[in-house]
């Protein structure tokens, strides 16, 4: 199994620390703010990834934070004139909902940074211990770039670089400007913590690596995160992380890419940014995953509602082919007919390449719909178990098929009472004989996008 390390910038065979275990550590979000579709790219990309680790055996401990102390949760909380912990327990509340309609399941641990305000701090002191630290006249405590002889290995810079692009601060209390914060010192009014330097509270970076090496040890095996993190935040992370302990903080660097909206940058000042929620009202939560997933976690994705609907066309072929049939445990001699789950992981191996993934459920659909057209009812029983748990690897295919194909992604002119109304109308005009008015209901159903399907126990419909 090989995956793509950011680190080093190739694929690299996956050799964990400890055999058949994984560490992940994946950051979180700020919780100043409902969850948006960038986040969404996050929480699913490395679901999927979980799922798939556990679905080849690993026994994987899957850590992501939770930033609940920070500048724009301060400012937030000021703005709605309410109390930090009510923020941001809302939103964490918030985020959990937006989640669970994803179909993301929870991490193994949720760290606060509230929570570890001991552990950072002791980090800060060993990091001034061995002179990577220190502390200013303003009362923040500051870590020194250039001591640490690797910064910029992640992302591939050089201090020069840095240094020409950086802007200095007026009145700067840092002995060089490349240096982050470590420990805030606390303004008049602001929530704050004792510690060695003053009233404060932690810089953001130094959060994720005392959370991540408390919960996971010093160094452990995929870290990850989204497009926008590699610098400076994981870069911080590694120079704070290793400085501190000696040793190397992650093997492997995960990057998830970025969402773009009709092939634009997501932005709140180009009017194209969305909340989860927003796009979760307007269509259902599994096309939205399977958008998020029909791309190469690394690639970007584009948020389009042309992307959309062929989302849900994809999704309508798996569906229909299950419609109507009971699945079973796969029938002798299903090998012989394709090879699809060696496919599936050959292709999930390669980097976690869902495109290549989704296009063997294709195929095995495919081979499904001819075992139906040939009433061949103990194969397509089989490979319909077959789609089902391997598409259950990915998070998708978990409604019952008339579910999702009589659902709506948009609010369609006619819903589901009415239709089972009509459809009750057009079996009494049968029963008398009454064909003409049959006829006309279903022909009136099929101009607004219901298609009606008669077979021997009743009418069933799907919305075209």
């Amino acid at each position: 199994m090989t995956v793509y390390n950011t680190l080093t910038r190739q694929k690299e065979v996956l050799a964990p620390l400890e055999a058949g275990k994984i560490k992940m550590y994946v950051c979180g979000v700020t919780v100043y703010d409902l969850c948006h579709l960038g986040h969404a790219r996050v929480m699913v990309v490395f679901d999927m990834i979980t799922r798939y680790l556990r679905a080849r055996g690993y026994d994987v401990n899957y850590v992501r934070n939770i930033t609940d102390i920070d500048d724009k949760i301060l400012k937030r909380a000021d703005e709605n004139n309410e109390e930090i912990s009510q923020l941001t327990e809302r939103m964490i509340a918030a985020m959990h909902e937006d989640e669970d309609r994803l179909g993301v399941l929870r991490p193994d641990s949720e760290p606060r940074a509230t929570a570890h305000i001991e552990d950072i701090l002791n980090l800060i002191k060993t990091l001034e211990d061995k002179g990577y630290a220190y502390a200013a006249s303003n009362g923040d405590v500051y870590y020194r770039v250039r001591k640490f002889a690797n910064y910029g290995q992640l992302t591939n810079r050089n201090l020069d670089d840095l240094q020409a692009g950086s802007r200095v601060e007026v009145d700067s209390h840092k002995e060089d400007p490349l240096d982050f914060v470590l420990w805030k010192a606390a303004k008049p009014g602001e929530i704050s913590w004792s510690s060695p330097w003053g009233e404060g509270r932690p810089g953001w970076h130094i959060e994720c690596s005392a959370m991540s090496t408390c919960c996971l040890g010093n160094t452990f095996d995929i870290h990850g995160g989204g497009p926008d993190l590699p610098f400076p935040h994981h870069e911080n992370e590694i120079a704070q992380s290793e400085a501190a302990t000696g040793q190397k903080y992650a093997n492997t660097w995960m990057h998830a890419g970025a969402v773009r909206v009709d092939e634009e940058k997501m932005s709140k000042s180009l009017g194209n940014f969305f909340t989860i929620r927003e796009i979760l009202e307007k269509h259902d939560p599994e096309v939205v995953r399977y958008l998020l997933l029909s791309s190469h976690y690394r690639s970007a994705i584009n948020y389009a509602d042309s992307a959309l609907k062929d989302a849900r066309k994809s999704l309508e072929r798996f569906y229909t082919a299950l419609d109507a049939i009971q699945p079973q445990a796969a029938a002798a001699g299903l090998q012989e007919v394709g090879s699809w789950r060696e496919d599936f992981f050959a292709a999930m191996d390669d980097d976690f390449n869902t495109p290549e993934a989704l296009a063997v459920l294709f195929d095995l659909t495919r081979e499904l719909n001819r075992a139906r057209e040939a009433e061949d009812a103990d194969l397509a029983a089989a490979l319909a178990a077959e789609l089902l748990d391997l598409g259950d690897v990915l998070g998708l295919l978990q409604q019952k098929p008339q579910a999702f194909l009589q659902g709506q992604d948009e609010q369609a002119s006619i819903n589901p009472d009415v239709i089972e109304t009509l459809i009750e109308k057009r079996l009494l005009a049968k029963q008398e004989r009454d064909f003409a008015e049959a006829d006309r209901i279903r022909d009136d159903l099929a101009a607004q996008g219901i298609l009606l399907k008669d077979n021997k126990d009743g009418t069933t419909w799907t919305r075209a």
